[in-house]
């Protein structure tokens, strides 16, 4: 069976070396080549290839928001294999929640992006290990924080510290809960009692997490 891409990739050599990997394979026809991401787009639509092999960074939306795209579009079967030099937590989590099917890092042997696309393509995901560890000990961290959370406050105090996260004064906390402006301020005085925090910003900041992301509790 034959498997059709379509290849996006700004550096020129690299696109060139990823065009004579593929196509050394039999089973393989690229479709097309493209430099940005603006071109895979545009390309994905209109030769509905097998799977797209895309560099996360390249020029124009960027390969995370081409996924976006691609992923709210049902009528489009492509799946998606990012090859990158590097990705980090928060774009390996938003990776697989818009479904992205593969990932393979660019220091790898080469033929791991062959054996990827053919395992992506079958169905199955493919996720290089070191970069499933990061998107594994995030969800650890976050889990374990809301453990925490959920050890010490309770559901109304919890629901205070969602409404903090999200930037609601203390006003329109209370319009939200049907509570005084004051009951609000009892709330947070015991919030920040449990999580031994001395501000608002503080408890914003725990709210938030360490690089902005708000828990998951």
């Amino acid at each position: 069976m034959i498997i059709r891409l379509v290849v996006a990739e700004n550096h020129p050599l690299m696109l060139n070396g990823l065009e004579n990997l593929f196509r050394k394979e039999d089973d393989f026809q690229v479709e097309m080549l493209c430099t940005n991401t603006t071109e895979a787009l545009e390309a994905v639509r209109s030769h509905k290839p097998d799977v797209l092999v895309l560099a996360i960074h390249n020029p124009g939306k960027g390969g995370l928001m081409v996924a976006r795209e691609l992923h709210a579009d049902v009528l489009i079967p492509t799946r998606i294999v990012f090859y990158t030099a590097e990705i980090d937590e928060d774009q390996l989590l938003e990776a697989v929640r818009m479904s992205v099917a593969g990932i393979v890092l660019k220091d790898m042997d080469p033929q791991l992006l062959v054996q990827c696309v053919r395992k992506v393509h079958a169905g199955e995901q493919w996720i290089e290990r070191r970069a499933a560890m990061l998107s594994f000990e995030k969800l650890l961290r976050q889990e374990a924080g809301a453990r925490e959370i959920s050890s010490l406050l309770t559901s109304r105090e919890t629901n205070i510290l969602h409404m903090v996260a999200r930037g609601l004064r203390n006003g329109q906390i209370g319009e939200q809960l049907f509570i005084s402006e004051g009951t609000v301020k009892v709330h947070l005085h015991n919030i920040y009692e449990k999580l031994q925090l001395k501000s608002r910003l503080a408890l914003l900041r725990f709210a938030q997490g360490k690089r902005g992301t708000p828990l998951k509790f």
